[in-house]
């Protein structure tokens, strides 16, 4: 009998509409062994261990929240090594991993679960060490930053309120943008791929068809090896308005690569965020690249 494991953060701010759509549908479920996960106030990579020694082989576990809540549920999945199908269910601000596999409603997600894509994250390693697979992006310097405003308990509070479109996290980043632009550096000189780079404020890998739900990706998710990376200096405002315009209207600037290596002079404190979760290290080396095995998702 087929095992639906649904993954969910009952303290996101669009808790009540997980209940309703997805988890109180679940014990009218027919032919089915239901698990769920509720996604503790520990951290990251606890949620990680912890659900992953849950998946069984040929579970569909489907996260039931924002991109921050799959991202839980895909780096469990790469975690225990079991042979998992995957799917993302549109409850969080930006959901671009849903947004990417083209799936809505849990309806949709057991209608299509016999239709399975590979997906092939990209790996984010630091010093030598994993720090995440990440579905649809990786930023490090100031776009990084700026998603820490989001772990203030008063905004998340806020956000909470009567939040159904994501206007008021767009609102909170263009505030923290003009507060802190001014700042001289968000990455120090560094060699990308053995080529010298300075003056830069952002760098950006995209693997999904979205980030932030505005700006056009591509479907690099789906391809073993390639994906798209970019390097830019947006603390200049009207360099961030060329980059917004044609990330919106276009594609996200870059170009392809099939992996790419950040090396510092020296340890240099960077923030590194994927998928709307940020951590700071005081990293030497970093190394974006496709993860060589993919996960099965249910995708339309």
């Amino acid at each position: 009998m087929q095992r639906i494991f649904v993954v969910y953060n009952p303290r996101s701010s669009n808790f009540c509409h997980v209940k309703s759509a997805v988890l109180d549908k679940l014990p009218d479920l027919k032919g089915y062994i239901i698990g769920k996960y509720a996604v503790k106030k520990t951290n990251f990579d606890d949620n990680v261990a912890k659900l992953s020694a849950l998946i069984k082989d040929e579970d569909l576990v489907i996260a039931a929240g924002g991109d921050a809540t799959s991202s839980i549920a895909v780096n469990a999945i790469k975690k225990s090594g079991k042979t998992a199908t995957f799917s993302a269910l549109p409850f969080g601000n930006f959901n671009d991993l849903s947004r990417t596999l083209g799936i809505s409603t849990l309806e949709n997600v057991l209608a299509n679960q016999n239709h399975t894509k590979k997906l092939y994250p990209l790996e984010v390693i630091v010093d030598g060490k994993l720090w995440r697979h990440a579905s649809c992006y990786v930023t490090i310097g100031m776009m990084a930053e700026s998603t820490k405003i989001f772990d203030q308990t008063k905004i998340r509070q806020k956000l909470r309120k009567g939040h159904c479109l994501p206007w008021r996290s767009y609102f909170y980043l263009a505030s923290w943008y003009f507060k802190n632009r001014h700042k001289k550096h968000f990455l120090n000189q560094f060699t990308l791929d053995d080529q010298p780079v300075q003056k830069v404020s952002d760098y950006i890998a995209v693997n999904g068809i979205s980030v932030a739900r505005v700006m056009r990706g591509r479907e690099d998710c789906a391809k073993p090896k390639v994906f798209h990376s970019s390097v830019a200096r947006l603390t200049s405002f009207w360099r961030l308005v060329s980059f917004m315009l044609q990330s919106i209207f276009r594609t996200i600037p870059g170009s392809g690569t099939i992996g790419d290596t950040i090396k510092f002079a020296s340890p240099t404190t960077v923030t590194v965020q994927a998928e709307g979760e940020s951590e700071d290290f005081n990293a030497t080396i970093i190394i974006i690249r496709k993860s060589p095995t993919p996960i099965k998702v249910v995708a339309r």
